[in-house]
């Protein structure tokens, strides 16, 4: 039901100011993760009304009113009490309900300008281009995966496979109206469409791009204005917690791109709220990332450490999500990244130490109120330790994105395959410090947009050989150390460029090519959840040794990946001739077998000798004690596995 009107209500009477007794937050204000309890709005019952208590922290504002579609917008309704010390406002409105719509309205000390601004705190907000806050029911929703969170809580995430899926969730897909226009689908519309591809694709996780709210579609979510709600493009927040519900369900965890590290300028934001540089720093040169000509938050100040930590905190206690992919550490951890003026660090590094306190506090704090969850940074040099919850050294993430293995591997394999020897140490490079941090391979949206064209046409050649291109670099990925990441339809092998505006190209499923690829890659999701050796030992040598890193002539790669009882070999062949009786070093006797090849005629190669066996025969070749004699196919990996004797 929405918020009263006030001329309709008898108790708020037109043409007179009305203010109620605070509800007096002061001595109970929550502080650090819980701050979300204590301020935005919040259904309450206050003496003997129901009805809906504000409070904002606008410690340098001279004024501040709610003002809303109960009250026609007028800022003289409902001036609001300074409570605390800290300089919270607060306000009890008695008779608001759920989907009331409101702002602050905060008069500035020095300027006495008035700008009418979102709640920081809010649960939910209009549609854009709207930007009011919405009153709503945090606990309403009543979840069914007690299951799921009891097995999480007991589970090692990083010994397990993690292939995620990152969607957009507004170019997903695309509903029909009656009109034939098309819309996005809703949370609960993408939990019966969505969810279920997913599973059956193979993949353990969904990683929307940012659903935090924003007001600018073509920000991707990446300028954000909410940080405790999720966009109302496509629905409630209940919407949203039953689309994260039916994941669990599905056995699928949920994992939000998160971004603390800016917020744009907009003037309903963050942006000088109170008048002043409240979330932002005073200092000009300090306040504002020129690469994306947004607001970097104060990471110096202490409310500001709190209020991320709270909205961190907030989506793994409310929306019982699984993980955290941060946004651009990088920009918030170094005090040289896209300012105006180099900082002059004490700490020998040019460290932002505001920044490094924050992320060692929060992932100590996740890590032991949600076990079995997973903090994930995109950071993109090599400066600091990143990963390693329990290294004190470490700013305590669980993975960090690889960006220097995916920077190499797609420059390689943008190459013909006649230059590829030339370029051999790029693709042998990542393992020169794979096992430094706990990695994520990624191929994610930022490599398909800006005229980088998508993965399929990365690749050189014709289509034919794009598409065994295109395989082969999947099934090398797989058995690369480290978890793993696809955006969305490198498993079609769409033709253009990622558009938010447009929807993935389905059609693309009539024609065989594209339908063997979604094959291929279904399949490698499978065998890589079946098969512990490509996942047990990500981040030691103990789950990885070269056979050949050498054979750059040939342009050929193999090496086994161990678990603790059983071991997979991958073979690729990164030219376009084949290589008959090509040898083969082995760790043991016995006979092998292809058990995976990217150039399997179901998935759209040529290769008929899937299931041919190979028994191995002493004699040191590679170093291994043992070795088999295979035709590798041209274009391809190949995973084989040995049937002990």
């Amino acid at each position: 039901m929405l918020g009263k009107n006030i001329a309709s209500n008898p108790k708020l009477k037109l043409g007179k100011p009305y203010c109620v007794k605070p509800y007096t937050t002061e001595h109970n204000l929550h502080r650090g993760e819980h701050l979300y309890q204590s301020l935005g709005a919040h259904l309450l019952e206050h003496q003997g009304s129901k009805g809906v208590n504000f409070s904002v922290w606008a410690p340098n504002a001279a004024s501040v009113c709610v003002i809303g579609d109960f009250n026609q917008w007028d800022y003289i309704r409902h001036p609001m009490r300074r409570v605390s010390k800290t300089g919270v406002w607060e306000l009890f409105i008695p008779e608001l309900g759920v989907n009331s719509l409101y702002k602050f309205s905060i008069t500035a000390a020095d300027t006495k300008i008035r700008v009418d601004k979102s709640d920081p705190f809010a649960f939910a907000s209009a549609l854009r281009p709207e930007t009011a806050s919405r009153v709503s029911n945090l606990s309403s929703y009543t979840w069914n995966d007690t299951a799921y969170l009891k097995k999480r809580k007991k589970s090692s995430p990083l010994d397990k496979p993690i292939s995620v899926y990152e969607v957009h969730l507004g170019s997903w897909r695309l509903a029909k109206t009656k009109n034939k226009d098309k819309r996005w689908l809703s949370y609960r519309e993408l939990a019966k469409t969505l969810i279920p591809y997913v599973k059956d694709m193979g993949y353990t996780h969904i990683e929307p791009l940012p659903i935090t709210e924003h007001p600018y579609d073509g920000s991707w979510g990446y300028q954000v204005t909410g940080l405790f709600c999720p966009t109302s493009r496509f629905g409630s927040s209940d919407d949203f917690k039953y689309f994260i519900d039916q994941a669990h369900l599905a056995g699928l965890g949920i994992i939000l791109d998160w971004v603390p590290g800016h917020f744009p300028k907009d003037e309903h934001g963050l942006s000088q709220f109170d008048g002043s540089a409240l979330y932002e720093h005073a200092d000009p040169t300090r306040s504002e990332n020129l690469q994306w000509g947004t607001s970097l938050f104060n990471l110096d100040k202490k409310e500001v450490r709190e209020f991320l930590t709270s909205s961190a905190y907030f989506w793994f206690k409310e929306y019982h999500i699984d993980g955290l992919r941060v946004d651009a550490v990088s920009s918030m951890v170094y005090s040289e990244y896209s300012i105006t003026k180099p900082l002059n660090q004490t700490l020998g590094l040019k460290e932002n130490s505001g920044a490094v306190t924050f992320f060692k506090t929060l992932n100590s704090l996740i890590h032991t109120q949600f076990p079995g969850t997973l903090m994930i940074a995109e950071e993109s040099t090599a400066i600091l330790q990143v990963t390693g919850p329990k290294k004190r050294q470490s700013l305590g993430f669980d993975l960090k994105w690889n960006m220097g293995w995916m920077h190499d591997t797609l420059g390689y394999f943008s190459k013909e395959p006649v230059h590829r020897k030339f370029h051999h140490n790029e693709i042998t490079f990542s393992l020169v410090y794979a096992f430094k941090e706990a990695f994520m391979l990624a191929l994610s949206h930022d490599e398909v947009v800006h005229e980088k064209r998508p993965l399929l046409l990365k690749m050189p050649g014709k289509s034919p050989d794009q598409f065994a291109h295109l395989r082969s670099l999947l099934a090398y990925m797989f058995s690369h150390p480290g978890k793993k990441l696809l955006f969305m339809g490198s498993e079609l092998g769409v033709t253009k460029e990622w558009n938010e505006s447009s929807e993935l190209n389905w059609d693309l499923l009539n024609q065989i090519p594209h339908k063997k690829l979604q094959k291929f890659v279904r399949q490698l999701n499978r065998f890589y959840q079946e098969t512990p050796a490509l996942y047990e030992n990500d981040f030691n040598w103990e789950g990885f040794k070269w056979i050949s890193a050498d054979d750059k002539e040939r342009s050929i790669l193999s090496f086994i990946r161990i678990a603790n009882k059983s071991f997979v070999i991958s073979v690729s062949n990164f030219t376009q001739i084949e290589r008959k009786q090509y040898r083969l070093g082995v760790p043991k006797k016995g006979t092998y077998t292809a058990v995976l090849s990217s150039d399997a005629l179901e998935f759209g190669g040529s290769s008929k000798s899937k299931l041919q066996k190979h028994k191995a025969v002493a004699g040191v070749t590679d170093n291994q004690p043992y070795s088999i004699t295979i035709d590798l196919p041209p274009l391809s990996t190949v995973y084989y596995s040995l049937k002990a004797e």
